[in-house]
């Protein structure tokens, strides 16, 4: 009796740090998570909001990216944007001063805003559309055969593929071997492609986890199988399904390297919509906020006029990617309240 007391002692006491080290470790994490999130939103506010009216930074959220001139004149230190110089220089005739130039710098991040949302949502339509398409297939028509294991393993392993991986076969496939060229269609794919094992994978569960009774009864009444997943099984699953969206957007949102290679420009002056023929805005390229923060954060010197960029960009950005998965959230809240088992 003393032994197996002795021993219960040991392995409560071995149970108790377990305990901790996990508590602790969850700390540590939501700890560095909060820092992060302060520093962009503390640092972001300050590009963004203004201390006037209207409080909001217009020209950084509605006017391209440009290149910033800084220069003396006259004893006063002037930063002026790509436009804003060229007209100061017509005002100034005969005017020599000596201006440094930082690429990206000036203007705003409209055309990366818009962008990234249409990215985000092209590639969404195509995941989901696919992804749901799939997974009806696999839990409600398909035979749990070898071919069938082997299919769900496949798409396991996909998950778990890089996503630069994915960047280089949509360059190779529809960039280059279809000839879509860098545009929003190959970037669509791209994407897609990507976030798709994981849509597949939870909304599988999702119509799994609907009870068999609703089917039974729906069969047993006459209707049919489609019948019965239309109107029994998918309304049922549909929360599970835009869980998955939303786990789906947050990686699609935040991927650099795939769109990089297949959808995205460093600077670009026509917005999607200014084309010749309605098919072009299909075929162009974008500008993308996760690849213009990658470009304004690495790709050219770094001073305090590049900061304010990078923190705007990344404030918004997140608040971008937030504002998409809330209306996931909210559509699921309301699938949810609507249905009782």
């Amino acid at each position: 009796m003393i032994a197996i007391a002795s021993n219960s002692r040991r392995v409560r006491r071995i149970e108790g740090v377990i305990f901790w080290l996990l508590r602790l470790a969850t700390y540590f994490i939501l700890a560095c998570a909060t820092y992060i999130f302060l520093d962009i939103g503390i640092k972001g506010s300050r590009t963004v909001f203004t201390s006037t009216p209207p409080f909001i930074n217009l020209p950084f959220l509605t006017e391209p990216p440009q290149t910033l001139y800084v220069f003396a004149y006259e004893g006063k230190k002037m930063t002026l944007s790509d436009r804003q110089f060229r007209q100061w220089k017509v005002e100034h005739a005969g005017t020599e001063v000596e201006a440094s130039s930082i690429a990206y710098s000036a203007g705003g991040i409209w055309p990366c805003i818009v962008g990234t949302a249409l990215l985000v949502i092209g590639s969404m339509a195509l995941a989901l559309g696919i992804g749901i398409s799939s997974a009806i297939y696999l839990s409600e028509y398909s035979r749990n055969g070898r071919l069938i294991r082997l299919v769900r393993i496949a798409i396991l392993n996909l998950a778990g593929v890089p996503s630069i991986v994915f960047g280089l076969f949509g360059f190779g496939l529809f960039v280059i071997f279809f000839g879509w060229n860098v545009s929003l269609i190959a970037g669509w794919f791209t994407l897609g492609l990507m976030v798709l094992p994981a849509i597949i994978t939870a909304s599988e569960e999702s119509l799994r986890a609907v009870p068999q009774g609703l089917r039974e009864g729906s069969l047993a009444l006459g209707a049919s199988k489609w019948q019965t997943i239309r109107k029994n099984v998918l309304p049922y699953a549909m929360p599970g399904i835009l869980t998955s969206s939303i786990l789906g957007i947050a990686r699609v949102a935040g991927e650099t390297a795939p769109i990089m290679f297949t959808a995205a420009y460093a600077m670009k002056d026509e917005m999607p919509w200014q084309v010749a023929h309605w098919t072009d805005f299909f075929f162009q390229g974008v500008m993308a906020l996760p690849y213009h923060i990658y470009v304004v954060s690495s790709k050219i010197p770094q001073n305090e006029y590049t900061e304010r960029v990078q923190y705007g960009s990344a404030f918004v950005f997140l608040f971008l990617v937030m504002l998409i998965a809330l209306t996931s959230i909210v559509l699921r809240e309301r699938s949810r309240s609507r249905l009782s088992w």
